[in-house]
């Protein structure tokens, strides 16, 4: 079977969870006998044999962003078209349209994997301006025209459905989002502890610990409003970067300026890295951390959650999308409740209260250490056990199967 995906992201041009899920499906799916991946990915990805990149068409360097993203989807539904995949495969809005047009072109299925939703994300309007109509109208048609869509959580499904009714039920999948665990493991080794010092923190102090982009689906804003109510003993790691847009920039950095000085200076620091890390480093930085933070108002899954997991991490999060199916309350984590406004946004109805519920469950969550450390590695099994990569590119491959078969997948 000759598998064409294609993605925004790919190493080494990855910035979230999106490109960690291709990347490792990918390299999961060539492990599998009888399958050939090929990726097509933007820009230029790392070289290795079955992976192409494009840049953007020439007399659109300058373009919106969405007509720069429509130009490189136009060449990879031309050569999918050309290449002779049995079945196309998009991830995220970028690469959906090029899924869509190159499967009609090749006569063959278009699959989709369901990370995120345009309609679930307004405020990138702030980002894409008129360009937000343009991606909205690529998902929607892609979606609507898909042979099958795989959702990374069962509440992804729930959102699909709503936001494109007119999508048959039965062409909607779940497979969840995966990791390797034997690369996400907790690493407390000198070299480990001396990446964490190198970076201002204190390797054996109580820690908290962010790791995300900074954009409103985050809900970074809230956690630093809630990170007022920890002692001034607890360090405050933020590992963010990549903001949407210059507004959401500023207002994270007031918001980090004040907690700096309403903690005073004789308090443990709030290191805020902006660069993304080499993985080596982001694991160090979580295994010598106690407590992992999502405050997302908006997450199909949350693979941010499995890889804190993976190195011991207990999680405090917010009980909204995908992340309850990851973070089981009382048992690797603590969920924090939140009613959300209904216009897409997923802004609390009273945010106050859950900025409030917020803090209350990080300050529990600090209070017993040896509860914490025991939630850490009932999620570290939970992550080896329940979601490893081979098992997802099983299930993935059982989907590719049943659209081309047309029948229900057996998953």
């Amino acid at each position: 079977m000759r598998i064409d995906i294609l993605t925004r992201e790919y190493p080494p041009n990855v910035y979230g969870g999106a490109g960690v899920h291709v990347a490792e499906l990918t390299r999961a799916l060539r492990a599998l006998d009888g399958v050939q991946v090929h990726v097509r990915a933007f820009d230029d990805p790392v070289e290795e044999d079955g992976t192409d990149g494009y840049a953007v068409p020439p007399g659109l360097e300058k373009a919106n962003g969405a007509l720069r993203t429509l130009g490189v989807d136009l060449l990879m539904a031309r050569d999918v078209a050309e290449g002779g995949a049995d079945l196309v495969h998009s991830h995220t809005w970028y690469a959906n349209l090029g899924g869509h047009l190159g499967g009609l072109l090749a006569g063959v299925p278009h699959v989709i994997s369901a990370h995120s939703l345009e309609p679930m994300r307004p405020w990138k309007a702030e980002q894409l301006g008129g360009g937000y109509g343009i991606s909205s109208m690529a998902e929607k048609v892609s979606y609507e025209g898909a042979a099958g869509v795989v959702a990374v959580s069962a509440g992804m499904r729930k959102d699909i459905l709503a936001a494109y009714p007119s999508v048959d039920p039965a062409r909607v999948h779940v497979v969840h989002n995966g990791i390797d665990s034997a690369r996400w493991e907790p690493d407390t080794s000198d070299a480990a502890r001396e990446v964490v010092r190198a970076r201002g923190l204190d390797p054996d102090a109580p820690t908290v610990v962010f790791l995300g982009r900074i954009t409103r689906q985050k809900g970074l804003p809230y956690l630093l409003r809630a990170l007022r109510r920890l002692g001034p003993e607890v360090q405050v790691v933020l590992l963010a970067g990549a903001p949407d847009t210059p507004e959401i920039e500023q207002e994270v950095v007031g918001l980090v300026d004040g907690l700096r000085a309403e903690r005073g200076g004789g308090a443990a620091p709030v290191v805020w890295i902006g660069e993304m890390l080499p993985r080596d480093q982001v694991i160090a930085v979580l295994s010598h951390s106690t407590i992992f933070m999502c405050p997302s108002v908006y997450e199909p899954l949350g693979i941010v959650n499995l890889e804190a997991m993976a190195c011991g991490l207990p999680v405090v999060a917010t009980a909204t999308g995908g992340i309850p199916e990851v973070v089981v309350d009382g048992q690797t984590g603590w969920l924090v409740p939140i009613e959300q406004v209904t216009d897409g946004t997923g802004t609390p109805v009273d945010e106050e209260k859950f900025v409030d519920d917020l803090g209350a469950a990080l300050v529990e969550a600090l209070a017993d250490p040896a509860e914490a450390r025991r939630r850490g590695e009932a999620g570290r099994r939970r992550a080896v056990e329940s979601f490893s990569w081979s098992s997802i590119a099983e299930r993935t491959l059982e989907v590719y199967r049943a659209v081309l078969e047309g029948r229900a997948p057996a998953l």
